[in-house]
Protein backbone atom coordinates (compact mmCIF):
# COMPACT_ATOMS: atom_id res chain seq x y z
CA UNK A 1 0.00 0.00 0.00
CA UNK A 2 1.20 3.41 -1.11
CA UNK A 3 1.38 5.75 1.71
CA UNK A 4 0.27 8.91 -0.33
CA UNK A 5 -0.64 10.43 2.83
CA UNK A 6 2.95 11.02 4.02
CA UNK A 7 4.32 10.81 1.31
CA UNK A 8 2.38 13.89 0.05
CA UNK A 9 3.63 15.73 3.39
CA UNK A 10 7.39 14.92 2.69
CA UNK A 11 6.86 16.43 -1.11
CA UNK A 12 5.55 19.36 0.39
CA UNK A 13 8.46 20.07 2.53
CA UNK A 14 6.78 18.94 6.10
CA UNK A 15 9.28 16.36 7.77
CA UNK A 16 6.59 13.58 9.06
CA UNK A 17 9.13 10.87 9.88
CA UNK A 18 11.10 13.32 12.12
CA UNK A 19 8.30 14.79 13.51
CA UNK A 20 6.10 11.05 14.44
CA UNK A 21 10.00 9.93 15.94
CA UNK A 22 10.11 12.73 18.16
CA UNK A 23 6.26 12.74 19.00
CA UNK A 24 6.59 9.16 19.82
CA UNK A 25 9.40 9.95 22.37
CA UNK A 26 7.79 12.45 24.22
CA UNK A 27 4.68 9.94 24.34
CA UNK A 28 7.17 7.34 26.30
CA UNK A 29 8.48 10.19 29.11
CA UNK A 30 8.59 8.88 32.53
CA UNK A 31 6.53 12.03 34.16
CA UNK A 32 10.08 13.85 35.25
CA UNK A 33 11.10 13.17 31.77
CA UNK A 34 8.76 14.63 30.23
CA UNK A 35 8.59 17.70 33.24
CA UNK A 36 12.10 18.91 32.09
CA UNK A 37 11.00 18.26 28.43
CA UNK A 38 8.32 20.97 28.96
CA UNK A 39 10.61 23.58 31.43
CA UNK A 40 13.08 23.31 28.81
CA UNK A 41 10.49 24.11 25.77
CA UNK A 42 8.71 26.80 26.96
CA UNK A 43 12.21 28.10 27.69
CA UNK A 44 13.52 27.41 24.26
CA UNK A 45 11.04 28.98 22.73
CA UNK A 46 10.32 32.12 24.17
CA UNK A 47 14.06 32.68 23.86
CA UNK A 48 13.87 32.40 20.21
CA UNK A 49 11.04 34.40 19.74
CA UNK A 50 12.54 36.77 21.90
CA UNK A 51 15.92 37.30 20.18
CA UNK A 52 14.19 36.61 16.50
CA UNK A 53 10.86 38.12 16.95
CA UNK A 54 10.37 41.70 16.49
CA UNK A 55 6.96 41.66 17.33
CA UNK A 56 7.23 39.54 19.87
CA UNK A 57 10.17 41.24 21.33
CA UNK A 58 8.49 44.50 21.82
CA UNK A 59 4.92 42.36 23.14
CA UNK A 60 7.08 41.10 25.70
CA UNK A 61 9.58 44.02 26.68
CA UNK A 62 12.19 42.84 29.30
CA UNK A 63 10.52 39.38 30.70
CA UNK A 64 11.79 36.20 30.07
CA UNK A 65 10.80 33.23 30.16
CA UNK A 66 12.29 32.41 34.09
CA UNK A 67 9.06 34.67 35.20
CA UNK A 68 6.63 32.94 32.77
CA UNK A 69 3.63 34.40 34.87
CA UNK A 70 4.83 37.92 33.40
CA UNK A 71 4.90 37.07 29.51
CA UNK A 72 2.20 38.86 27.99
CA UNK A 73 -1.07 37.15 27.38
CA UNK A 74 -1.39 37.41 23.56
CA UNK A 75 -4.88 37.60 21.88
CA UNK A 76 -6.26 37.96 18.53
CA UNK A 77 -6.74 41.29 18.22
CA UNK A 78 -2.70 41.65 18.96
CA UNK A 79 -2.42 39.41 15.64
CA UNK A 80 -4.00 41.19 13.36
CA UNK A 81 -1.81 43.17 11.76
CA UNK A 82 0.40 42.31 8.64
CA UNK A 83 2.02 38.70 8.52
CA UNK A 84 4.97 39.98 7.59
CA UNK A 85 5.52 42.34 10.86
CA UNK A 86 4.81 38.93 12.90
CA UNK A 87 7.12 36.64 11.21
CA UNK A 88 10.78 35.24 12.92
CA UNK A 89 14.28 36.12 11.18
CA UNK A 90 14.86 32.98 8.76
CA UNK A 91 11.32 31.98 8.16
CA UNK A 92 10.14 34.10 5.42
CA UNK A 93 6.91 33.51 3.86
CA UNK A 94 7.65 31.07 0.82
CA UNK A 95 9.18 28.51 3.07
CA UNK A 96 6.48 28.43 5.73
CA UNK A 97 2.77 26.70 6.16
CA UNK A 98 0.51 29.40 5.81
CA UNK A 99 -3.49 29.39 6.40
CA UNK A 100 -6.06 31.67 8.40
CA UNK A 101 -8.39 31.18 11.12
CA UNK A 102 -12.15 30.58 10.66
CA UNK A 103 -12.98 33.60 11.95
CA UNK A 104 -15.71 31.75 14.08
CA UNK A 105 -14.43 34.05 17.21
CA UNK A 106 -15.22 37.13 14.85
CA UNK A 107 -11.53 37.76 14.46
CA UNK A 108 -10.12 35.70 11.58
CA UNK A 109 -5.98 36.27 10.88
CA UNK A 110 -3.56 34.97 9.08
CA UNK A 111 -1.02 32.87 10.68
CA UNK A 112 1.95 30.89 9.56
CA UNK A 113 4.26 27.84 11.21
CA UNK A 114 7.33 26.80 10.49
CA UNK A 115 7.19 23.32 8.24
CA UNK A 116 8.48 21.05 11.35
CA UNK A 117 5.75 22.11 13.57
CA UNK A 118 3.51 21.79 11.15
CA UNK A 119 4.62 18.01 10.54
CA UNK A 120 4.15 17.47 14.51
CA UNK A 121 0.45 18.52 14.21
CA UNK A 122 0.49 15.87 11.52
CA UNK A 123 1.79 13.22 13.63
CA UNK A 124 -0.27 14.34 16.64
CA UNK A 125 -3.24 13.85 14.43
CA UNK A 126 -1.98 10.58 12.97
CA UNK A 127 -1.43 9.13 16.41
CA UNK A 128 -5.00 10.20 18.37
CA UNK A 129 -6.79 8.77 15.29
CA UNK A 130 -4.58 5.72 15.33
CA UNK A 131 -6.34 5.38 18.96
CA UNK A 132 -9.75 4.52 17.12
CA UNK A 133 -8.03 2.07 14.81
CA UNK A 134 -7.85 4.81 11.83
CA UNK A 135 -4.98 5.21 9.70
CA UNK A 136 -4.59 8.26 7.69
CA UNK A 137 -3.05 6.65 4.63
CA UNK A 138 -5.66 3.65 4.45
CA UNK A 139 -9.03 4.87 5.94
CA UNK A 140 -11.40 6.36 3.89
CA UNK A 141 -12.85 9.27 4.85
CA UNK A 142 -16.87 10.88 5.09
CA UNK A 143 -15.77 14.57 5.53
CA UNK A 144 -18.90 16.84 6.23
CA UNK A 145 -17.12 20.31 6.04
CA UNK A 146 -17.35 23.66 3.56
CA UNK A 147 -15.90 23.51 0.25
CA UNK A 148 -14.30 27.05 -1.63
CA UNK A 149 -16.94 27.90 -4.32
CA UNK A 150 -14.70 29.55 -6.88
CA UNK A 151 -13.68 27.04 -9.67
CA UNK A 152 -9.71 26.73 -8.92
CA UNK A 153 -10.43 26.80 -5.10
CA UNK A 154 -13.22 24.04 -5.72
CA UNK A 155 -10.73 21.79 -8.15
CA UNK A 156 -7.86 22.41 -5.66
CA UNK A 157 -10.13 21.01 -2.71
CA UNK A 158 -11.38 18.04 -4.06
CA UNK A 159 -7.20 17.40 -6.11
CA UNK A 160 -6.93 17.54 -1.91
CA UNK A 161 -9.64 15.36 -1.00
CA UNK A 162 -8.46 12.49 -3.73
CA UNK A 163 -4.52 12.89 -2.04
CA UNK A 164 -5.65 12.27 1.47
CA UNK A 165 -8.53 9.71 0.98
CA UNK A 166 -11.65 11.46 2.06
CA UNK A 167 -14.76 12.23 0.42
CA UNK A 168 -16.67 15.81 0.73
CA UNK A 169 -20.03 16.33 1.40
CA UNK A 170 -20.52 19.88 1.31
CA UNK A 171 -22.27 21.33 4.35
CA UNK A 172 -23.60 24.46 2.87
CA UNK A 173 -27.37 23.05 1.73
CA UNK A 174 -28.90 20.66 3.89
CA UNK A 175 -31.72 20.33 2.65
CA UNK A 176 -33.49 16.64 2.03
CA UNK A 177 -32.83 16.02 -1.11
CA UNK A 178 -29.35 16.57 -1.09
CA UNK A 179 -29.46 14.43 2.43
CA UNK A 180 -31.07 11.91 0.11
CA UNK A 181 -27.89 11.93 -1.63
CA UNK A 182 -25.62 11.70 0.73
CA UNK A 183 -27.06 8.52 2.10
CA UNK A 184 -26.78 7.16 -1.36
CA UNK A 185 -22.71 7.68 -1.17
CA UNK A 186 -22.64 6.07 1.97
CA UNK A 187 -24.67 2.71 0.45
CA UNK A 188 -22.22 2.68 -2.47
CA UNK A 189 -18.93 3.50 -0.82
CA UNK A 190 -16.70 1.99 2.14
CA UNK A 191 -15.98 4.92 4.44
CA UNK A 192 -14.00 3.55 7.40
CA UNK A 193 -14.62 7.02 9.04
CA UNK A 194 -17.08 10.61 9.42
CA UNK A 195 -15.42 13.76 10.87
CA UNK A 196 -16.57 17.26 10.40
CA UNK A 197 -18.91 19.96 11.41
CA UNK A 198 -21.05 18.74 14.46
CA UNK A 199 -24.10 20.87 13.20
CA UNK A 200 -24.31 19.38 9.72
CA UNK A 201 -23.18 15.68 10.75
CA UNK A 202 -26.50 15.99 13.80
CA UNK A 203 -28.39 17.02 10.86
CA UNK A 204 -27.92 14.20 9.26
CA UNK A 205 -28.22 11.98 12.04
CA UNK A 206 -32.20 13.42 12.30
CA UNK A 207 -32.87 12.65 8.72
CA UNK A 208 -31.54 9.06 9.37
CA UNK A 209 -34.05 9.15 12.31
CA UNK A 210 -36.98 10.16 10.27
CA UNK A 211 -36.14 7.68 7.60
CA UNK A 212 -35.57 4.94 10.88
CA UNK A 213 -32.02 4.14 8.95
CA UNK A 214 -29.11 2.68 10.96
CA UNK A 215 -25.70 4.26 9.21
CA UNK A 216 -23.56 0.92 9.97
CA UNK A 217 -25.88 -1.39 8.89
CA UNK A 218 -25.85 0.34 5.22
CA UNK A 219 -22.30 1.22 5.21
CA UNK A 220 -20.69 -1.67 7.91
CA UNK A 221 -17.07 -0.74 7.56
CA UNK A 222 -17.77 2.49 9.43
CA UNK A 223 -15.38 2.17 12.44
CA UNK A 224 -16.16 5.85 14.05
CA UNK A 225 -17.00 9.60 13.96
CA UNK A 226 -15.22 12.61 14.80
CA UNK A 227 -17.05 15.28 15.39
CA UNK A 228 -14.97 19.14 15.75
CA UNK A 229 -15.69 22.92 15.68
CA UNK A 230 -18.96 23.20 17.32
CA UNK A 231 -20.28 21.80 20.68
CA UNK A 232 -21.56 18.57 20.82
CA UNK A 233 -24.50 18.20 23.45
CA UNK A 234 -25.28 15.33 25.33
CA UNK A 235 -28.61 14.54 23.59
CA UNK A 236 -27.07 15.14 20.42
CA UNK A 237 -24.18 12.63 21.09
CA UNK A 238 -26.71 9.92 22.41
CA UNK A 239 -28.66 10.41 18.85
CA UNK A 240 -25.65 10.35 16.64
CA UNK A 241 -24.65 7.00 18.42
CA UNK A 242 -27.80 5.56 17.98
CA UNK A 243 -28.56 6.62 14.33
CA UNK A 244 -24.90 5.80 13.30
CA UNK A 245 -24.25 2.82 14.74
CA UNK A 246 -20.51 3.62 15.88
CA UNK A 247 -18.39 5.42 18.73
CA UNK A 248 -18.60 9.05 18.66
CA UNK A 249 -15.92 11.30 19.49
CA UNK A 250 -15.22 14.98 19.96
CA UNK A 251 -12.36 16.77 19.25
CA UNK A 252 -11.39 20.39 19.98
CA UNK A 253 -8.93 22.17 18.01
CA UNK A 254 -7.95 25.67 16.34
CA UNK A 255 -6.07 25.93 12.93
CA UNK A 256 -3.72 27.89 14.07
CA UNK A 257 -2.49 25.70 16.55
CA UNK A 258 -3.26 22.09 16.84
CA UNK A 259 -5.98 19.35 18.05
CA UNK A 260 -6.02 20.97 21.70
CA UNK A 261 -8.00 18.40 23.29
CA UNK A 262 -9.22 15.13 21.99
CA UNK A 263 -11.67 12.31 23.46
CA UNK A 264 -9.11 9.28 23.85
CA UNK A 265 -11.24 5.57 24.09
CA UNK A 266 -11.88 5.84 28.03
CA UNK A 267 -14.02 9.19 27.44
CA UNK A 268 -11.61 11.96 28.67
CA UNK A 269 -11.52 14.86 26.98
CA UNK A 270 -7.48 14.68 26.81
CA UNK A 271 -5.05 17.73 26.09
CA UNK A 272 -2.20 17.53 23.84
CA UNK A 273 0.54 18.23 26.27
CA UNK A 274 2.84 17.06 23.55
CA UNK A 275 2.88 20.37 21.65
CA UNK A 276 1.17 22.41 23.00
CA UNK A 277 1.19 24.00 27.01
CA UNK A 278 -2.34 24.65 28.15
CA UNK A 279 -3.45 26.90 30.79
CA UNK A 280 -6.65 28.50 32.50
CA UNK A 281 -6.50 31.85 33.91
CA UNK A 282 -9.11 34.34 35.81
CA UNK A 283 -9.77 37.53 34.67
CA UNK A 284 -6.15 39.06 36.30
CA UNK A 285 -4.90 36.48 34.30
CA UNK A 286 -3.42 34.26 37.04
CA UNK A 287 -3.67 30.86 37.24
CA UNK A 288 -6.59 28.50 38.21
CA UNK A 289 -5.80 25.14 39.89
CA UNK A 290 -7.94 21.97 38.65
CA UNK A 291 -11.33 22.05 38.45
CA UNK A 292 -11.77 26.18 38.75
CA UNK A 293 -13.29 27.49 35.41
CA UNK A 294 -11.78 30.04 33.48
CA UNK A 295 -9.67 31.60 30.27
CA UNK A 296 -8.29 28.72 27.99
CA UNK A 297 -4.36 30.66 27.35
CA UNK A 298 -2.48 28.10 25.21
CA UNK A 299 1.85 28.23 24.06
CA UNK A 300 2.37 26.63 21.09
CA UNK A 301 5.98 25.12 22.21
CA UNK A 302 7.37 24.46 18.77
CA UNK A 303 6.38 26.91 16.09
CA UNK A 304 8.69 29.25 15.26
CA UNK A 305 7.63 31.08 12.32
CA UNK A 306 4.97 32.19 14.46
CA UNK A 307 4.90 33.59 18.34
CA UNK A 308 1.66 31.71 20.16
CA UNK A 309 3.09 31.91 23.66
CA UNK A 310 0.30 32.21 26.30
CA UNK A 311 -2.13 32.76 23.30
CA UNK A 312 -5.80 33.85 24.76
CA UNK A 313 -8.24 31.37 22.24
CA UNK A 314 -11.34 33.01 23.17
CA UNK A 315 -12.74 29.84 25.22
CA UNK A 316 -13.74 29.50 28.68
CA UNK A 317 -13.35 25.84 29.46
CA UNK A 318 -12.43 23.73 32.75
CA UNK A 319 -9.55 21.40 33.70
CA UNK A 320 -9.99 18.03 35.34
CA UNK A 321 -8.96 17.99 39.15
CA UNK A 322 -7.21 14.18 38.05
CA UNK A 323 -5.60 16.10 35.55
CA UNK A 324 -1.35 16.13 35.85
CA UNK A 325 1.37 18.31 33.58
CA UNK A 326 1.73 15.09 31.37
CA UNK A 327 -1.64 14.18 30.89
CA UNK A 328 -3.97 17.74 31.66
CA UNK A 329 -8.23 16.46 31.24
CA UNK A 330 -10.32 18.74 29.89
CA UNK A 331 -13.70 18.44 32.14
CA UNK A 332 -15.84 21.01 30.30
CA UNK A 333 -15.52 23.24 27.53
CA UNK A 334 -18.39 26.23 28.08
CA UNK A 335 -18.19 28.29 24.61
CA UNK A 336 -16.53 31.22 23.61
CA UNK A 337 -16.12 34.63 25.37
CA UNK A 338 -17.94 36.35 22.70
CA UNK A 339 -21.03 33.97 22.80
CA UNK A 340 -21.99 35.81 26.01
CA UNK A 341 -25.32 37.73 26.00
CA UNK A 342 -25.84 40.96 28.23
CA UNK A 343 -29.49 41.19 30.04
CA UNK A 344 -31.34 44.14 31.48
CA UNK A 345 -30.43 43.36 35.33
CA UNK A 346 -26.77 43.61 34.51
CA UNK A 347 -26.58 39.03 34.62
CA UNK A 348 -24.38 37.82 32.09
CA UNK A 349 -25.47 34.55 30.13
CA UNK A 350 -23.52 32.22 28.00
CA UNK A 351 -25.18 32.34 24.35
CA UNK A 352 -25.31 28.31 24.81
CA UNK A 353 -28.40 28.67 27.89
CA UNK A 354 -30.47 30.02 25.60
CA UNK A 355 -29.40 26.87 23.06
CA UNK A 356 -30.23 24.73 25.91
CA UNK A 357 -33.56 26.40 26.74
CA UNK A 358 -35.08 26.41 23.22
CA UNK A 359 -33.53 23.09 22.29
CA UNK A 360 -34.92 21.18 25.10
CA UNK A 361 -38.43 22.51 24.08
CA UNK A 362 -38.40 22.26 20.27
CA UNK A 363 -36.62 19.18 20.10
CA UNK A 364 -39.99 17.30 21.54
CA UNK A 365 -41.58 16.52 18.05
CA UNK A 366 -38.36 16.53 15.15
CA UNK A 367 -40.32 19.31 13.61
CA UNK A 368 -37.38 21.67 14.04
CA UNK A 369 -33.97 20.92 12.21
CA UNK A 370 -32.13 23.65 13.45
CA UNK A 371 -31.78 26.88 15.02
CA UNK A 372 -29.96 30.03 15.63
CA UNK A 373 -29.96 32.93 17.99
CA UNK A 374 -29.34 36.48 17.67
CA UNK A 375 -29.55 39.40 20.33
CA UNK A 376 -30.09 42.31 18.58
CA UNK A 377 -30.75 44.56 21.84
CA UNK A 378 -30.21 44.57 25.27
CA UNK A 379 -33.89 42.62 25.76
CA UNK A 380 -34.52 41.62 22.16
CA UNK A 381 -33.21 38.27 20.72
CA UNK A 382 -34.32 36.51 17.37
CA UNK A 383 -34.67 33.31 17.19
CA UNK A 384 -34.52 32.21 13.61
CA UNK A 385 -34.80 28.05 12.52
CA UNK A 386 -35.59 25.62 9.66
CA UNK A 387 -38.49 23.72 10.16
CA UNK A 388 -41.70 21.14 8.77
CA UNK A 389 -44.01 23.60 9.67
CA UNK A 390 -44.37 26.98 12.05
CA UNK A 391 -44.02 26.77 15.53
CA UNK A 392 -47.29 27.06 17.06
CA UNK A 393 -48.56 29.77 19.94
CA UNK A 394 -48.33 26.46 22.67
CA UNK A 395 -44.72 25.87 21.57
CA UNK A 396 -43.64 29.89 21.79
CA UNK A 397 -45.54 30.16 25.30
CA UNK A 398 -43.66 26.97 26.98
CA UNK A 399 -40.34 28.52 25.27
CA UNK A 400 -41.22 32.25 26.90
CA UNK A 401 -41.64 30.89 30.15
CA UNK A 402 -38.66 28.88 30.09
CA UNK A 403 -36.91 31.84 28.95
CA UNK A 404 -38.24 33.46 32.00
CA UNK A 405 -36.93 30.98 34.33
CA UNK A 406 -33.71 29.99 33.18
CA UNK A 407 -32.52 33.88 32.09
CA UNK A 408 -35.16 36.72 33.60
CA UNK A 409 -38.54 38.10 32.77
CA UNK A 410 -39.30 41.06 30.59
CA UNK A 411 -36.80 39.44 27.45
CA UNK A 412 -39.07 40.15 23.55
CA UNK A 413 -38.50 37.21 21.36
CA UNK A 414 -39.22 37.04 17.76
CA UNK A 415 -39.17 33.35 15.86
CA UNK A 416 -38.84 33.55 12.44
CA UNK A 417 -39.09 30.18 10.47
CA UNK A 418 -36.04 30.15 7.01
CA UNK A 419 -35.77 27.13 4.59
CA UNK A 420 -31.88 27.34 5.19
CA UNK A 421 -29.70 29.45 8.01
CA UNK A 422 -26.65 31.15 7.41
CA UNK A 423 -23.66 29.71 7.98
CA UNK A 424 -20.18 31.36 7.93
CA UNK A 425 -17.90 30.87 4.80
CA UNK A 426 -16.54 27.85 6.01
CA UNK A 427 -19.71 26.15 6.80
CA UNK A 428 -20.32 26.20 10.49
CA UNK A 429 -23.05 27.20 12.15
CA UNK A 430 -22.81 30.41 14.34
CA UNK A 431 -25.27 29.50 17.25
CA UNK A 432 -25.35 32.41 19.38
CA UNK A 433 -24.77 36.25 18.10
CA UNK A 434 -24.76 38.67 20.22
CA UNK A 435 -24.80 42.36 17.61
CA UNK A 436 -24.52 44.42 20.66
Amino acid sequence: MIRLFDISLQLNGFPIKKAKAELDKIVHFSEEEYHLFLESKKKEIVDFHLKNNSFYAELAGNTTAENWQDLPILNKQNLQKPLEERLSKGYPKKNIYLNKTSGSSGTPFVFGKDKYSHALTWASNIMRFGWFGIDFNRSYQARFYGIPMDFVGYQKERFKDFLTHRFRFPVFDLSDDILEKFLKKFRTKKFDYINGYTSSIVLFAKFLEQKNIILKEICPTLKACFVTSEMLFESDKKLLEKQFGIPIISEYGASELDLIAFENPQGDWQINAETLFVEILDENNKVLPYGEEGKIVITSLFNKANPFIRYEIGDIGILDEKSTSQKPILKKLIGRTNDVAILPSGKKSPGLTFYYVTKSIIEDDGNVKEFIIKQTKIDTFEIEYVAEKELVSEQIKKIKEAIDLYLEPNLNFTFTRKAVLERTNRGKLKQFKSYL
